[in-house]
């Protein structure tokens, strides 16, 4: 496999369906970690503008509990509480006891989970989604393929997300 220079994995310019998802998925997450990489504790709770209260550790928590849900509770229907206590159910909030690097961390854990979870999967099975989020698909079923390409979709747009709050705090841009 081919990487660009700062390390992430290029997806391939020729593959079948399944592997071009993971692909750009992987390309995704090693986005974010990258724009974490290097920071202190500190600075990653620096808050993107006001009236935003992103930062890049609210970013990793909540792509954690992303992962987690997607993954685990609507791919394989698992009963699973949220990553971070049923106080931060979207992952942003931050607590002065958790960093970047646990946080991170986790992260990984939930990223290997969903890994397992549809290592032998079809694209064409289907997971469960809440009557809530089904109001906003239109259906209460979605495919392992529909939920590859909404975590693509999740990942891209937090990346936008994390470069330019990456830029705020020491500079940093690209990627």
């Amino acid at each position: 496999m081919k990487t660009t220079p700062d390390g992430r994995p290029v997806p391939p310019a020729h593959a079948d369906e399944r592997a071009m998802l993971e692909a750009w998925l992987d390309f995704h997450r090693a986005t974010l970690a990258l724009k974490c990489s290097g920071l202190t504790d500190d600075q990653s709770r620096l808050a993107a503008l006001p009236p935003s209260t992103m930062t890049l550790l609210g970013l990793v928590q909540h792509v954690a509990e992303v992962e987690r849900k997607w993954f685990q509770r609507v791919f394989a229907r698992l009963d699973v509480p949220p990553v971070h206590g049923d106080n931060n159910l979207d992952g942003y909030a931050l607590r002065p006891d958790r960093g970047l690097d646990e946080a991170t961390a986790r992260w990984q854990v939930e990223i290997a989970r969903g890994r397992e979870l549809i290592a032998d999967a079809s694209l064409d099975d289907c997971g469960r989604l809440s009557e809530q989020d089904a109001g906003f698909v239109g259906d209460q079923e979605v495919s392992l393929r529909w939920i590859m390409v909404h975590m693509i979709e999740e990942y891209a747009r937090h990346n936008g997300h994390a470069d330019l709050i990456r830029e705020r705090i020491d500079g940093v841009t690209g990627a």
